[in-house]
């Protein structure tokens, strides 16, 4: 069976088991749909199941020279999240890479590489110390911006979506769950524009770890199994060009790479 097939089985499975826990809650025959929304699957490596994506957390400036570049104060003032659209994931396989389209609108294209944190539960003020209980596995990431309109939203005071939430803005690896490579939190994480290292820290840069993250979002969300967290970028953000090819790596997980086409 091909991962085409694979996931469209997946798909329309998912879709069967919503309308179906919709219909029991509502005491009802499962509700006529007049059209299908595939939902958002990255895979599991190690294994053929898919995880399902509920929502996409984005934690701003979590490393203290990166904050320093973007012009704002490092001391561990309450952390920053924003969303993006599931829609917004652009698989890439391990080891391999995937063309990545050039964005309209923008002349300033940035890259941020990140370590993304998928949950297979959640709740309300999640206790630090049981935070990392919640989580099922790690990924690299890219949280691609469009900086331009982003400070244009940011200096008249107005959302910035425009600049982070638009299609195949979060490039993602697989899943590798943490029975196969644990928890991690302090290894190196790099990212590189046709061979020259432009991104370098290590994961305990963070000024919020993983578990502060966890915790501090349930203070305003109530999260759940399915929500993954892009968990902030180191400093060296940077343009890109038609033509580049990115290379992130982080210790612990195979590498993730795109071409910007």
């Amino acid at each position: 069976m091909s991962d085409l097939d694979r996931r469209s089985i997946l798909a329309g499975a998912a879709l069967a088991a919503g309308a179906t826990v919709i219909a029991s809650e509502a005491g009802a025959q499962a509700p006529r749909m007049p059209f299908t929304i595939a939902p958002t699957l990255i895979p599991i490596a190690g294994s053929d199941q898919m995880f399902p994506v509920r929502r996409i957390y984005c934690i701003g400036r979590n490393y203290a020279a990166h904050a320093r570049e973007m012009g704002s104060d490092p001391t561990r003032e309450p952390p920053f999240f924003f969303q993006k659209p599931t829609d917004a994931i652009q698989l890439v396989p391990a080891g391999g890479m995937v063309d990545h389209a050039y964005p309209s609108l923008t002349k300033n294209y940035h890259y941020e590489v990140e370590l993304v944190v998928a949950l297979k539960g959640g709740g309300k003020d999640i206790a630090q110390d049981k935070a990392l209980e919640l989580v099922f596995g790690y990924a690299v990431g890219l949280d691609m911006t469009r900086r331009d309109l982003q400070r244009a939203m940011g200096d008249q005071k107005k959302p910035w979506e425009i600049g982070k939430s638009f299609d195949r803005s979060a490039p993602v690896g697989p899943i590798h769950p943490v029975a196969q490579v644990g928890h991690i939190g302090t290894g190196r994480i790099s990212l590189a524009v046709n061979g020259t290292v432009k991104q370098d820290a290590t994961l305990a840069h963070m000024i919020w770890n993983v578990a502060e993250q966890i915790s501090k979002l349930s203070e305003a969300n109530e999260l759940f199994a399915g929500d993954i967290i892009y968990s902030g970028t180191p400093e060296n953000v940077g343009p890109v060009v038609v033509s580049d090819i990115l290379l992130c790596k982080i210790e612990g997980l195979p590498d993730l790479s795109i071409r910007i086409v």
